[in-house]
């Protein structure tokens, strides 16, 4: 392997028995994984149908560099789920997913002591070398269609090897930051959020971290597929949408297209439930989830506010969002 950044021999009898081929150098790093848990590489292939492949290669530290300081037992224990997590996702559930919601090909997982190697399929040699900072309404429609695919596909499963209760920021593993939350009327009312989401009759499979920065876009931006399932499991199909809607529009984006926001999702999600799940009455779930959207918001908020109140995040629509929740339920 290369000299700037060893795999050991083990991980690269792993990637080139996976790949079939028969050398593996790595060609550079992609990204670093958050908080010093790793990176992401490009590994060049020799003797393979595979030119590259994408490794994630995973070293569990004895102590974080979390960026805002949320260095606790806690936290690192999450990580390391995390991962495994991820590891089960791509081996056990990922062949499920059609070309409506793709994901990378999986090749091979493999845990060694306190490391962890995924090899994946190289998204940018398969044509989906697209990344945005900054969207247009269309490019938001591929990533919505994909949501509503990707929860059509999983609606009603059980999130075995998967989290219980998908996405990161969920209540029951966030104690610490609902701890220091300043807004009273929220942090109150947190618990009541979280059970409204969790115990609705149409649950599915979340990705638990929908944002921009995790869709990798076609060489038109008229299809995507996503990365990065640490957060993967059980929920309602809103935690994705609001989430994914607040990490590409500002303030007034998200006021403004809220309503185009769920005709889309809705409209696809109906389509994808009568092309593969006939038994299941699409209108049933909208009339369930549709509600469901701002309160996931408020979710999400929750969190945020906890975790990093000077966030651009927290912005007006949010704070108006979250008190209009946070009203229906006190009056309940």
């Amino acid at each position: 392997m290369d000299k700037r950044y060893q795999l050991g021999d083990r991980f690269e009898e792993v990637i080139c028995s996976a790949a079939g081929a028969s050398a593996a150098e790595v060609g550079g790093v992609l990204q670093e994984l958050w908080s010093g848990y790793g990176k992401i590489l490009r590994v060049r292939l020799e003797g393979s149908e595979q030119a590259t492949v994408v490794v994630k290669h995973v070293r569990f530290p004895d102590g974080g560099s979390h960026p805002r300081g949320w260095d606790t037992d806690l936290s690192h224990e999450r990580k390391v789920r995390s991962y495994e997590v991820e590891t089960n996702w791509y081996r056990d559930w990922s062949g499920r997913c059609g070309e409506a919601c793709r994901v990378p090909r999986f090749f091979a997982g493999e845990r060694e002591g306190d490391e962890l190697l995924l090899v994946l399929e190289d998204l940018d040699g398969a044509g989906y070398a697209g990344r945005r900072a900054v969207v247009e309404w269309e490019e938001m429609e591929c990533c919505l269609r994909w949501l509503a695919s990707f929860h059509a596909t999983f609606l009603g499963d059980v999130p075995e090897g998967l989290w219980e209760v998908g996405t990161y920021w969920h209540l029951a593993t966030r104690p610490e930051e609902l701890e220091v939350l300043a807004d009273e009327a929220l942090k109150a009312a947190a618990e009541a959020i979280d059970e409204r989401l969790s115990s609705v009759r149409y649950r599915t499979l979340v990705h638990g971290d929908a944002k921009l920065a995790n869709f990798c876009f076609s060489g038109k931006g008229d299809a995507v597929t996503a990365v990065d399932f640490q957060y993967v499991g059980g929920g309602c199909g809103m935690k994705d949408v609001a989430y994914f809607v607040g990490s590409c529009l500002d303030e007034s984006g998200c006021a403004e297209r809220e309503t185009a926001v769920l005709e889309c999702y809705f409209s696809a999600l109906v389509g994808e439930l009568a092309r593969m799940r006939p038994e299941v009455d699409g209108e049933a779930v909208v009339a369930e989830w549709r509600d469901l959207y701002r309160v996931a918001w408020a979710d999400f908020h929750r969190f945020l506010k906890g975790w990093s109140p000077g966030h651009w995040k927290v912005n007006g629509y949010s704070e108006r969002v979250v008190r209009e929740v946070v009203a229906n339920f006190a009056a309940r």
